[in-house]
C-alpha cells in the first residue's frame, strides 16, 4: 500500500450519487482551493459495519461543514447499488438520509490508486489466458484527509472488520487547520482548544514543562 501523505491525492473522474441524485464525472478537484476533504472508502453496500460508519459521518456532517470540510465516500459498488441502498431505511440496515457524495469505483481503479484495494489481480500467464483475482476486490476502510491544495495530509487504513472513529477524523481536521492557521504543531492527544507547540527545542521544553 502506498504512503500518500505529503503527495497529491490521486485524481479521478467517476459516477457518484450525491444527495440521492446520480452525478457523472464526479471529481475531488471540485474542492481544490475551496475546502478540505475527508475522503473515505468502505468495503460494500448492503453490509453491516459500513452503514454504521456512513450514518456516523452523516450525523457529524455539520461538524465537518463548520470546518469548511467536505465528506466524500467511495466503494467498489456501482452507482445503481449506492442509489438502491439509499432507498432503504436506517432501521432496515440501509443508509437513507445520507447526503454526502458516494463515489462508484466500479472498475477498482480509485481504490487501487489510493492503495486500499483488498485482493490482487493476477495477470494471465500466457496469451489467451484469463485474468484472475486472489481475494475479494473490495476496498479496505481507508480514510484520507486532503488539504485545499489537493495534498494528502493524513491517511488511515483499517481492516474490514474494524470501524473507524469519526471523532478522530474531526480531530485530525482540527489539527491540520490549527497548524495551517498558527504554524504550531500538535502534540500527542491534542484537541481543539488546547495549546499547540512551537517546533523548536525551546518550544518542546516549554510544552513538556507545562504538561
Amino acid at each position: 500500500m502506498p504512503i500518500l501523505v505529503g503527495k497529491p491525492a490521486p485524481i479521478f473522474n467517476a459516477n457518484a450519487v450525491v444527495n440521492g441524485e446520480v452525478v457523472h464525472d464526479f471529481s475531488l478537484t471540485r474542492y481544490l482551493g475551496k475546502k478540505h476533504v475527508v475522503f473515505f472508502f468502505y468495503p460494500k453496500d448492503f453490509t453491516f459495519v459500513c452503514p454504521s460508519e456512513l450514518h456516523a459521518f452523516q450525523a457529524a456532517l455539520p461538524e465537518f461543514e463548520s470546518r469548511n470540510t467536505a465528506v466524500v465516500a467511495c466503494s467498489t459498488d456501482t452507482e445503481q447499488s449506492h442509489w438502491g441502498w439509499l432507498q432503504v431505511a436506517k432501521d432496515k440496515g440501509g443508509i437513507k438520509g445520507v447526503t454526502y457524495p458516494l463515489v462508484a469505483d466500479t472498475n477498482k481503479t480509485i481504490s487501487s490508486a489510493y492503495g486500499v484495494l483488498a485482493g490482487d489481480i493476477v495477470p494471465p500467464t500466457h496469451p489467451g489466458a484469463p485474468f484472475t483475482a486472489t481475494g475479494d476486490l473490495i476496498a479496505y476502510r481507508g480514510l484520507f484527509l486532503i488539504d485545499q491544495k489537493g495534498i494528502v495530509r493524513h491517511q488511515l487504513i483499517n481492516d474490514l472488520p474494524l470501524g473507524r472513529s469519526i471523532d478522530e477524523a474531526i480531530r485530525m481536521v482540527d489539527s491540520l487547520q490549527f497548524f495551517e492557521k498558527h504554524g504550531e504543531v500538535c502534540p500527542a492527544n491534542w484537541s481543539r482548544g488546547k495549546k499547540g507547540m512551537k517546533a523548536t527545542n525551546e518550544g518542546v521544553a516549554e510544552y513538556l514543562a507545562s504538561s
